[in-house]
């Protein structure tokens, strides 16, 4: 049996001394869940969370389209905190769901609708918000947020059909990443941080054609064909969701050699809201000033073409922001320190930190560039966030008793 205790606002007995109510929940609920055209019932008991805020399980949501860094960007943000993300013991092997010691990441490709049959029936693609159940996807999402443990469902990347579901516990963070995290409106509010990759079309295609043909065995004009019939609505429905992220990280081009058309060089643009609770953008130098610099010299090795950090406030949708910018490739990972040594508002715990981890990971794609070096940082801001926001909710209750 699940149980919830609730405390609420003292009052005052008759004898004038105070006291807390407390008040015991249980409950048999038929839980419904859609996948396909198939309906599934499963009655089972379930935590009632209430005053006890500090147990609410903080929600981060990770935007992007296939191919573009997120599976490496979760390896980093778990390795903050502590312990290898790993699928579930003795469930599905091809789950998508990596669970560690704090964190749970979910892939929002199992609230497909539709299988790969299905979507070329129906002519849409996963990206078609049509293809996805974002009912169940919002109803799941906040059930964990709130302590409950949810039965998700499985899209197989392998075969392409919805696999049977798996048993899903509330985690201390629970991250969902995948296409459509910031798409419905109800979704975005459960989010207590988010995050887009927003990789630009040459970039992407370097690295979709890398990780397609040699993790999943698709042929070059495959991919490029899937990548041109998603482009529609990757631009209708995905691209989109950047104006709502908390941070957007934009990889382009270099600057830094003119015509370029390899690709292994790139700018990467760390774009971070004003005003987020619980997050500080990271600056360079001096807070709110405008700044170019080169660091290369005696501190720091630079081969050709050399690196160039920029920061300073800017506009986004609308939106006040500041950009810390760097375009260039690290030749040595132990000098790094020099350039986070210049950098404020890191949330590290020591200093260094953000070199010993990318050190840690240096085998990682983007270690060597602004890609894994602002991956990294964000990561310990998640960290500072989830640390403030549990204090937070903490200190909620005992507020509450002194009123």
């Amino acid at each position: 049996m699940a149980v919830c205790t609730v405390y609420t606002i003292p009052t005052t007995t008759h004898l004038g001394f105070n006291q807390k109510n407390q008040v015991y929940f249980y409950n048999n609920k038929t839980y419904n869940y859609k996948r396909a055209n198939n309906f599934f019932t499963r009655p089972y008991p379930y935590v009632i969370t209430c005053s006890a805020g500090d147990s609410q399980t903080v929600v981060i949501g990770l935007a992007a389209d296939s191919g573009c860094g997120k599976s490496t960007f979760m390896r980093r943000l778990t390795s903050v905190f502590g312990g290898a993300a790993e699928p579930p013991k003795g469930g599905n092997p091809d789950s998508n769901t990596l669970i560690s010691d704090t964190t749970t990441v979910i892939c929002l490709d199992d609230f497909h609708s539709l299988d790969r049959t299905g979507r070329k029936e129906k002519g849409v693609t996963a990206l078609d918000p049509r293809a996805n159940d974002f009912d169940l996807m919002y109803d799941q999402v906040k059930a964990l947020k709130q302590g409950k443990p949810v039965d998700k469902p499985i899209y197989n990347h392998v075969s392409g059909l919805l696999d049977p579901p798996e048993v899903i516990q509330p985690p201390k963070i629970l991250v969902i990443e995948g296409l459509h995290p910031m798409y419905d409106a109800r979704v975005r509010e459960l989010l207590d941080f988010s995050l887009y990759l927003d990789i630009s079309n040459e970039v992407k295609f370097a690295w979709k054609i890398q990780r397609d043909m040699k993790e999943r065995g698709h042929s070059l004009e495959s991919i490029k064909a899937s990548i041109e019939a998603r482009k529609p609505d990757f631009d209708a429905y995905i691209d989109p969701q950047k104006q709502y992220a908390d941070v957007v990280i934009e990889v382009l081009p270099t600057q830094l050699i003119p015509d370029d058309d390899e690709g292994k060089v790139l700018r990467v643009r760390m774009i971070q809201k004003e005003g987020v609770k619980f997050f500080n953008p990271v600056y360079l130098f001096d807070e709110g000033s405008t700044i170019s610099w080169i660091p290369c010299g005696r501190k720091l090795t630079c081969s050709y073409p050399g690196i160039k950090f920029s920061y300073g406030p800017d506009t986004y949708y609308g939106n006040e922001v500041t950009v810390l910018e760097m375009d260039g490739i690290f030749d040595r990972l132990d000098e790094l320190i020099y350039v986070e040594s210049h950098l404020s508002n890191l949330s590290t715990k020591f200093y260094g930190e953000v070199t010993q981890q990318m050190l840690k990971h240096q085998d990682f794609p983007g270690s060597n560039n602004g890609t894994g070096f602002f991956q990294t940082i964000i990561g310990l801001k998640i960290r500072d966030l989830f640390e403030q926001l549990v204090a937070s909710r903490s200190g909620a209750p005992a507020a509450a008793a002194k009123v």
